[in-house]
C-alpha cells in the first residue's frame, strides 16, 4: 500500500486557472460513468455541510445507499468520502490512487498541466461511489460552483444553493452578485434547484439562470416555516405539509437548512423516488454535524463551531444568545490568514460581556498570529477581556472551567483535531 499522505502532499491544494478540462479528461477515460448516477449537488457560502449531512441522513434512514463527498476533513482525510457514514478505507484509497496515477501522468503528458489535489480527490470519490453502486451521491462543491471540479456532472437529480455571503472573494468576486453567479454555475438544463429567499440581487441571479436553462426554481420563504420553538435538545417547526418536525442541530439557520433539504426531498419524490415523512423526521432528529455547534465536553461545557466568515460568525452569535445568554462565555479564536479576521473579531466583540482568548492556531504559517489578532481586537474589545495563549494551553485552561461557563472554540475547521485530541487527554 502506498503512503497516501505523502502522495497527496505533492499536489497543489488550491485552484489554478479554473477550468473543467482535467475533470472532462478523467470522466472520458472512464466512459463518462457519472452520467449514470443520481447526484444531489450542493453549493453556497455557508450551510453546505449542514445540508449535506441532513439530506444524506434522511436518505439513509429511508434505506438508500448514499455516497457523501465533502470538504474539509476534520481529523482524517478519509472523512471526505463515505458511504452510509462509513469512510473509505486506506486500502481502498490506495488502490484508487495507484490506478489514477497512470491517468494523471497521461494528462500531464498531453497538456503539460499538473492535476490539482481537488481534481484528484473528486475523481477518486466519484469512481469510488460508482463502483459501489450507490443510489445517490450527495456532492458538496469545494469552492464556488461554475468551475468547481464537482461541476463536471451534467444532470443532477436536484441542485441546492445555500446562503450566499462574502468569502473567497479573490477567486469568486467582490460583490454578492458576482459570488452568486459563480454558485449559479451548478444550475443545469431541465432540472430543479432549491434556494432559501435572500437579498433580491442574489435571488435574481438564480431566477435568471434557471429561466435560461428551463430549470425549475423552488424558493423557500420565512413564512413557509410555522410553529417554531426550541429547547436545549431540539428545534421544532412545521414546513408546508410536514407537521411537528424537529431537528437536533442548533440555531435558527439550521431550520432554513432543514427546509431546503425537505424541499429537495420533495423534488426527488416528484421524480419517483420514495421518501416517507417518517424518514425525513428521523433523519433530522438524528443527524450529526461535527464542528458545527458540536458539544465536545459537557462538564465543563465546550462547544466547537467552525464559523470562519462574517455570515457564519453572525449565526454563531445568534446561537450563543439563544442558548448561553445566562452563563459566562469565553471564545477561543483561531483564524486563517486568508480570512477577514478584522470583520470576524468585530462581530464577535458584539458579545460585550465575554472573554476572548486569541491563539495562533496549530500552524503559524497559515494562521493569523495572536499578536495580529490582538492588534485588531483592541479596536473593538476592552483589553481586560483579551488573553493571548497557545491553542493547547487555552484548551487546558478551559478544561478547568466551572459549571456556569461555556467556551466556544471558533474561527476555523482546521484546529478541530488538535482541540479534540487535547480534550481527550484531559478528560
Amino acid at each position: 500500500m502506498i503512503d497516501i499522505q505523502k502522495y497527496l502532499d505533492q499536489f497543489f491544494k488550491g485552484t489554478k486557472n479554473p477550468s473543467l478540462k482535467a475533470m472532462e479528461f478523467f470522466m472520458k477515460e472512464y466512459n463518462n460513468f457519472e452520467k449514470e448516477m443520481n447526484f444531489i449537488h450542493i453549493a453556497g457560502t455557508n450551510g453546505k455541510g449542514s445540508c449535506t449531512e441532513i439530506i444524506s441522513n434522511i436518505l439513509i434512514k429511508q434505506g438508500y445507499k448514499v455516497g457523501r463527498f465533502l470538504s474539509p476533513h476534520l481529523i482524517k482525510y478519509n472523512e471526505r468520502m463515505s458511504i452510509n457514514g462509513k469512510e473509505i478505507t486506506d486500502q481502498e484509497m490506495s488502490d484508487l490512487i495507484e490506478e489514477l496515477d497512470e491517468k494523471i501522468k497521461k494528462y500531464k503528458e498531453k497538456t503539460s498541466v499538473d492535476v490539482t489535489l481537488f481534481e484528484l480527490e473528486t475523481t477518486m470519490a466519484m469512481l469510488y461511489f460508482y463502483r459501489n453502486n450507490v443510489d445517490f451521491v450527495v456532492l458538496e462543491t469545494g469552492l464556488g460552483g461554475l468551475y468547481d471540479c464537482t461541476n463536471i456532472i451534467t444532470k443532477p437529480a436536484v441542485s441546492i444553493i445555500t446562503s450566499i455571503g462574502y468569502d473567497h472573494m479573490a477567486l469568486l468576486g467582490n460583490t454578492l452578485t458576482d459570488i452568486a453567479h459563480q454558485k449559479a454555475g451548478i444550475i443545469k438544463e431541465n432540472s430543479d434547484t432549491v434556494i432559501f429567499k435572500q437579498e433580491p440581487e442574489v435571488d435574481n441571479v438564480f431566477i435568471e439562470e434557471c429561466e435560461k436553462k428551463n430549470n425549475k426554481l423552488h424558493i423557500i420563504k420565512n413564512e413557509d416555516i410555522k410553529n417554531y420553538k426550541y429547547d436545549e435538545n431540539y428545534q421544532y417547526f412545521s414546513y408546508k405539509n410536514l407537521k411537528d418536525a424537529k431537528i437536533i442541530l442548533k440555531g435558527k439557520v439550521q431550520i432554513k437548512n432543514a427546509c431546503i433539504c425537505i424541499e429537495a426531498i420533495n423534488v426527488l419524490k416528484e421524480k419517483g423516488f420514495i421518501v416517507t415523512d417518517e424518514s425525513i423526521k428521523e433523519g433530522m432528529e438524528t443527524v450529526i454535524h461535527k464542528a458545527r455547534m458540536e458539544t465536545l465536553s459537557k462538564k465543563p461545557l465546550i462547544i466547537y463551531d467552525g464559523a470562519h466568515n462574517a455570515p457564519a460568525i453572525k449565526n454563531l452569535r445568534e446561537m450563543a444568545q439563544m442558548y448561553y445568554s445566562n452563563v459566562e462565555r469565553t471564545y477561543i479564536i483561531s483564524i486563517l490568514k486568508t480570512k477577514d479576521y478584522d470583520k470576524m473579531l468585530q462581530l464577535l466583540a458584539e458579545d460585550k460581556n465575554a472573554k476572548f482568548i486569541l491563539t495562533s492556531g496549530n500552524n503559524k504559517e497559515i494562521y493569523v498570529s495572536s499578536e495580529e489578532l490582538e492588534n485588531s481586537a483592541k479596536k473593538y474589545i476592552k483589553a481586560k477581556q483579551i488573553l493571548k495563549m497557545d491553542l493547547k494551553d487555552a484548551v487546558k485552561e478551559t478544561m478547568k472551567s466551572n459549571q456556569d461557563t461555556v467556551t466556544l472554540i471558533v474561527g476555523s475547521f482546521y484546529v478541530y483535531g488538535t482541540v479534540v485530541e487535547e480534550i481527550e487527554k484531559l478528560k
